[in-house]
């Protein structure tokens, strides 16, 4: 097993894949909140 080195790990990768997600995250709630005001607006 090799010898782990604290700090020597590319995340390069792990932080593409977390900012993809925060992204969607934010897209859906945006979503949710817009299809939510209009059911108050149609439903009065």
């Amino acid at each position: 097993m090799a010898d782990h080195k604290h700090g020597e790990m590319n995340t390069d990768v792990q932080e593409k894949t977390f900012n993809g997600f925060m992204s969607m995250v934010t897209k859906a709630s945006i979503a949710i909140i817009i299809a939510l005001i209009l059911l108050a607006i149609i439903n009065g």
